[in-house]
């Protein structure tokens, strides 16, 4: 089964990462990412831009209402994220927790529908 991964992490402490931190953090996650397709587990994954970047979408009463930033304000921001196919969900949360992020911030495994499965 797929799993996403979601990271999430508080983007202005990263920000302040020395710059070695910053390698550091990149080798652990490029490791991780190494590891994972080593074990067959990896299907995709990407790291996202700041949330300044971000536009909200919705539509009420058939008019496109766009809103600068994300939809909601917390504590950590989803930073990118990884897509998984695993034989279960415990070993999909193996696999969430090997991320260097979950050290700082959390990690969502959610399961991914398949629509191909009638």
């Amino acid at each position: 089964m797929r799993y996403l991964l979601l990271i999430y992490n508080n983007e202005i402490a990263n920000g302040q990462q020395t710059p070695a931190e910053m390698e550091a953090e990149m080798a652990a996650y490029n490791a991780f990412g190494e590891a994972a397709a080593k074990a067959g587990v990896l299907q995709g994954g990407e790291a996202l831009q700041p949330t300044s970047t971000a536009t909200t979408v919705s539509v009420r009463n058939g008019k496109t209402i766009t809103t600068d930033g994300p939809f909601a304000e917390t504590k950590e921001q989803l930073g990118g994220y990884y897509i998984v196919d695993c034989a279960n969900l415990d070993e999909a949360i193996q696999w969430g927790a090997k991320i260097p992020g979950a050290t700082k911030g959390l990690i969502e495994v959610r399961p991914i529908w398949d629509f191909s499965q009638g």
